[in-house]
């Protein structure tokens, strides 16, 4: 195992401490009653009409294998906080409840349970950390994704992040997100190995830099790699374009693009355009990159930019405007009881929960309403059960599956929702009346 890794054995320590903490004051209580928990958010990130969920299937999943071997609770015995019978009751540990989930790729609203999790109370305590975790880092990706694919408006968008994302986990499973959002290829090799999205890729200005000559350059590249992009803003752009220009027309070298990646990006492809189409070179597509994110890319083709495809790297790799995602993960049901947090700004409703997605007579989705499981409606239910009895109901979603849902949804909802800037009215969110009713009675009965 290496320092880059995170074990099986090892999740189960993958957690704040004062879920442990928690735990071990469950067991000194005798406190085994079966528990709900909801995780959710309130507040929409910046800009975002709506969240993307992505990763919550795949989280349940791994919540299943989170154990304690005695090798690892040797390690947690030297924090010295926790009683050596508690630990054994640890080695023991096994989840054992139920997990539902929205399926991947669902767009999701404030309040609205992404997933919930029904076990006794310290199986689901103990795994609020490792599914906020995942589920944020995914969610935030596939949202700013999603975006830019909006953005690009049907023009293919190609990942080229990795280099500078937070840490290689998220560089992984951002693939699996971006995926979701709609972006067609990736540069990250183990990424688009592991997660099925295409490989893409050019060249680095270095490989430009290393030989004496551009031209010798590109033609040992375009040899090498027929069909390739070249990399034509090391020097002169319109230089560069007309060397390879020469190359094809001259050489019948096969270049299927050239990449802008600096400059008036708009400029530069209306020239390169020109220039190659004046040469007969229609088929030789533009791609452009360089600090791109979803509005520099409505702008210039807003502006008219001939540009084909786009390759955005750090703006959409650390989601640079909204890097984070309000989740909460709270306990609604204690024992068989509701349970609720009253705090200002923190108004949290009792109870498990069920979540309805309502269409007009036009098939546009118009509404959700948020109910207590046991209410039943015409809509369609968004959570499903993934785990039962601590084991997956299902193989894991495929990777298309997540891509193919959310673009269906974001289809169906009103234009107004897949603008950039924010709706004048935010997509309606309904409680039901017994779910009113029940956080009413819950608070009257704690007496706050």
């Amino acid at each position: 195992m290496t320092d880059l890794t995170l074990s099986d054995d090892e999740l189960g320590l993958f957690t704040d401490l004062y879920e442990l903490t928690m735990l071990q004051a469950y067991w000194a209580e005798g406190m085994h009653g079966s528990a709900v928990f909801s995780l959710f958010f309130r507040n929409p990130p910046a800009y975002r009409n709506f969240v993307l969920a992505c990763g919550q299937e795949h989280a349940a999943r791994l919540a299943t294998r989170v154990h304690f071997p005695r090798r690892q609770l040797d390690r947690l015995e030297t924090i010295g906080l926790f009683r050596e019978p508690f630990l054994r009751w640890l080695e023991g540990f096994r989840f054992s409840g139920e997990i539902l989930a929205m399926p991947e790729g669902t767009p999701v609203f404030p309040h609205e349970p992404i997933l919930e999790v029904h076990a006794p109370v310290a199986e689901a305590q103990v795994l609020e950390t490792v599914l906020m975790n995942l589920i944020t880092t995914e969610t935030v990706l596939a949202s700013k994704a999603a975006r830019i694919t909006l953005a690009a408006d049907g023009r293919p968008v190609m990942d080229f992040g990795m280099r500078r994302m937070h840490g290689t986990d998220a560089a992984l499973r951002g693939v699996r997100a971006y995926s979701v959002g709609g972006i067609r290829a990736t540069s990250n090799v183990l990424g688009s190995l592991r997660y099925g999205l295409p490989p893409s890729g050019t060249m680095a200005h270095s490989f430009i830099q290393a030989h004496h000559d551009e031209l010798e350059a590109f033609r040992t590249y375009g040899q090498l790699y027929p069909g390739t992009t070249l990399l034509v803003d090391t020097y002169d752009t319109l230089a560069a374009v007309r060397k390879v220009i020469r190359l094809v027309r001259e050489e019948g070298l096969q270049i299927g693009a050239i990449r802008l990646d600096s400059g008036d990006l708009g400029a530069l492809a209306r020239h390169a355009r020109d220039l190659l189409d004046a040469a007969g070179l229609e088929h030789i597509q533009i791609v452009a990159s360089g600090g791109l994110d979803e509005w520099t890319i409505r702008d210039l083709l807003v502006g008219g930019a001939p540009i084909d495809r786009f390759g955005v790297g750090t703006e959409m790799g650390t989601s640079v405007d909204a890097p984070s995602l309000d989740l909460a993960y709270k306990l609604t049901e204690y024992d068989g009881e509701p349970r609720l947090k009253n705090a200002p700004g923190k108004q949290l409703h009792p109870g498990p929960k069920q979540v309805w997605r309502f269409s007009d007579g036009n098939g546009r989705y118009s509404h959700d309403e948020i109910t207590c499981r046991g209410e039943h409606r015409d809509g369609t239910p968004l959570l499903t059960p993934i785990i039962r009895d601590g084991a997956p109901l299902a193989e894991p979603p495929g990777i298309t599956s997540g891509r193919d849902r959310a673009w269906a949804a974001i289809a169906r909802f009103p234009e107004l929702m897949r603008e950039l800037e924010p709706a004048p009215t935010p997509y309606p969110v309904q409680f039901s009346e017994a779910l009113q009713r029940l956080r009413r009675d819950t608070i009257a009965k704690l007496g706050y």
